[in-house]
Parts: structure tokens; sequence; C-alpha cells
């Protein structure tokens, strides 16, 4: 019995011991692990959204076909690398790129793709081509273990996102009919440029400070938007491409072929016809420019006979004006004082000095009951009429100073 016992103990561990052992987490599966999912319905979509051009090879890789090793003569390209802005024919910044590192076009991700395509664009779109000097002095192309080619900048904050999942079976073949490596190799750094500094990248893009280079390289993924490569010559028209629908502004004009003659360059019949093609456009130009000066004429005229007008009413809106307000009200204020108000008092204090010595007149009258001559009974009396002239006071006055000289001959009773 004990020995059953004892015999039992360890299978009941067993289920305990394996709980407890870590579970190996699953690696991403490599390029040469996976089937591709593209076929030949997705050509007519990417030749429609992409705009690839008429005469471009495709091939749908077979299910023994890997990414990592495409047929001879052919290159790998993923769907993501057409959303971060590759076109056919790729550029000849991007070939050359491509061909100092060492690698292959499937080998860069989604960021370091998009973020070269945009810094492309960028430079085309003020008239600079990408180097790989001016690239690597951004920041740098690095490599993962699995061959995947990346980008990172210590300095500069370039932000970039691929929404997609499951790419790495988005993956088909197209002709390379461009020199580009056909296998997975490995990276070749770029060495970093001690010549060029950010002054000199401000100057290449042509930039005024280095918060706009900040700005420009944060959002670089719209300049792989399709409006931007049409705009600078790595989109094409193909067929029935919707490209053409784009603004008119956003398009670069196209250089229209010269026919072939059978005429020796350089001769005379070439040179009359160059200046009949010539005199004509330098009459319409003429015409614009004349056109131009009189509209500038015009415009200057209008802009004269508003000047005024224009500049009272925001100098009225100033405070400026409204001190010069301020200050004629005081002095208006400080006019009726010193005018107005100091003459009515002096014509009050005046009529008050009347009126007192009136009193006066009509008390000595009561008390002593002599008949001051000139005096009225409306004078004499309490209620002194206000209607009295100017020639009755003054005569009340005369009278007021004579009664002071005669003083003492007056005999009170």
């Amino acid at each position: 019995m004990g020995d059953l016992a004892s015999s039992k103990v360890p299978s009941e561990d067993r289920p305990a011991q394996r709980s407890e052992v870590p579970k190996r987490a699953q690696k991403p599966p490599k390029a040469d692990d996976v089937i591709s999912t593209v076929t030949e319905d997705s050509f007519i979509s990417f030749r429609k959204k992409f705009h690839f051009p008429d005469d471009l090879v495709m091939k749908v890789p077979a299910r023994t076909d890997r990414a990592c090793f495409p047929p001879p003569g052919y290159v790998t390209v993923y769907e993501f690398s057409l959303r971060a802005g590759l076109r056919f024919p790729p550029s000849s910044e991007l070939i050359d790129i491509l061909t100092l590192c060492g690698v292959c076009l499937s080998q860069l991700s989604y960021r370091a793709m998009s973020i070269v395509m945009g810094l492309i664009v960028l430079l085309r779109d003020r008239g600079v081509v990408l180097s790989s000097e001016c690239l690597s002095r951004m920041g740098r192309l690095f490599s993962d273990a699995q061959g995947r080619i990346s980008f990172r900048s210590n300095w500069l904050d370039i932000r970039t996102r691929d929404p997609s999942k499951g790419w790495i079976s988005n993956f088909f073949y197209v002709q390379n009919d461009w020199g580009l490596q056909e296998k997975w190799g490995k990276l070749k750094e770029l060495p970093v440029p001690l010549h060029i500094g950010a002054e000199d990248l401000l100057r290449i893009l042509k930039l005024p400070d280095l918060d706009a280079l900040h700005y420009e390289v944060r959002y670089l993924s719209r300049y792989v938007d399709e409006e931007y490569l049409f705009k600078v010559g790595l989109s094409t028209q193909a067929g029935r491409s919707h490209a053409q629908m784009l603004k008119k502004s956003a398009r670069v004009p196209e250089v229209v072929p010269q026919k072939n003659h059978s005429k020796r360059p350089g001769s005379e019949e070439e040179l009359v016809e160059a200046q009949a093609t010539i005199k004509p456009q330098e009459k319409a130009q003429q015409v614009l420019e004349a056109e131009n000066e009189r509209l500038q004429s015009v415009l200057s005229e209008k802009e004269a006979q508003q000047l005024p007008s224009a500049v009272i009413e925001e100098f009225k809106k100033s405070y400026a004006f409204k001190i010069i307000i301020e200050d004629h009200i005081q002095e208006a204020r400080s006019h009726i004082y010193d005018v107005e108000v100091k003459a009515l008092e002096a014509e009050c204090a005046e009529d008050g000095f009347i009126r007192g010595f009136m009193k006066g007149v009509r008390t000595v009258h009561r008390k002593t009951g002599v008949e001051i001559e000139g005096l009225t009974p409306s004078q004499a009396s309490s209620d002194a009429s206000s209607d009295s002239g100017g020639e009755e006071l003054e005569s009340e006055l005369q009278r007021a100073f004579a009664l002071e000289e005669d003083e003492d001959d007056v005999e009170i009773l």
C-alpha cells in the first residue's frame, strides 16, 4: 500500500511542474517563410491606385516563391512601399542610395521608405536633389537581425506610422529595368559628413530657422501624398489614371518633345523658324508687362485715394486721438470756469453788496425817520423791487456816501 501511495505522488505533481515552465514567445515570421497573397486582380488595383506606367512588367509570386529570392531579372516590391511613396520608375535619388548601401528595394521598411521618399519630394519641391550626405546628416539607416532597414535620427523628430497589418505577405515581383540589386544584402552604413551642418541644411532647404526644419520633417509623411509626388514628377499618368484630376497648380510643366527634322543643326532655316517663334512670344510678353504696369498704376491711385480716409479712421481708433479729445474737453472746462463762472461770481458779489447797502439805508430810515432825498417808497419798504435800474443804484450809492459825510448833522429824535 505504501509503495502504491508513494508512486501516485509524482503523477499528481506533474501538471503543476508543467504549468511552471514558461511558454516560448512566438517569433515573427521571416520573409523567406511567407507565401504571397497578391493576385492578378491586385495588379488592376495597383495600376489604378498607384499610377503604374503601361509598360511596367509585373509577376505574381508562386506558392514556392519567397520575398528574399525573386526570379532572375526581377525585384521584390511590397505593397506598403507603394503607400510609402515608391513609384515606377524609381527616382534616381532612391537608386543611388540603395546602390551605396548595398541593399535591395524590399529591405526598406515602411518607415525607411516613407522618410527617404518624403525627403526626396521635399528637396525636389525646393529645386534640390537629395544626396547620400544630406540623408546621413539628418539621420542613420540601420539594419535589424533579419536584414530589414529602418531609419533613426538623434536630433529630428520624424513621425511615421504604417497602420496596415499582414504586410509581410503583400509582395510581388517587378521586372528590374534599372540595375537594382535583386537579392537581400548586408547594409553598408553611409558615412556622416562633417562638412554639412544644420545651417547648411537650412540653406539647402531654403528654410528660415531650425523651427521650420523641425516642422517640415515632423510632418514629412504629407510629402508622399499623390499630389506632391505628381507635382515633382515622380507619379506618371498612365491610361485612365485619376492623377489628371489633381490641381493644375500641382502639375509640373511637361517638356514638349521637338520633332525630328532632317535639317542640318544650326542651319539658317532653323534660325529663321526659331526667330519666328520667339517674336510672337516677346510681343505677348510685352503686352502682358504693359497691362501689368497699367493695373499697378490704377491700384496705386486707388490706394492713394483711400489712404487719407483710412488714416483718419485708423487715427480715430488710436489712443492718441482719445488723449487729444480729453485735452480739448479740459481746455473747454477751464475756459468756462475762468471766463463765465468768475464773471458770474463777480456779478453776484456786486449785487449782494448793493442789496446789503440798501438794507442799511432802509434801517437808518426806519430808526431816524429822516426822509432821504431820492429814496422811493418801494426802496424804503422792506421788499425792494428787483427791477431797479443801474442809474437808481448809482444814485443810491452817491447818497449813501453823502449821508456818511453828514453823519454828524443828523439829529436822532
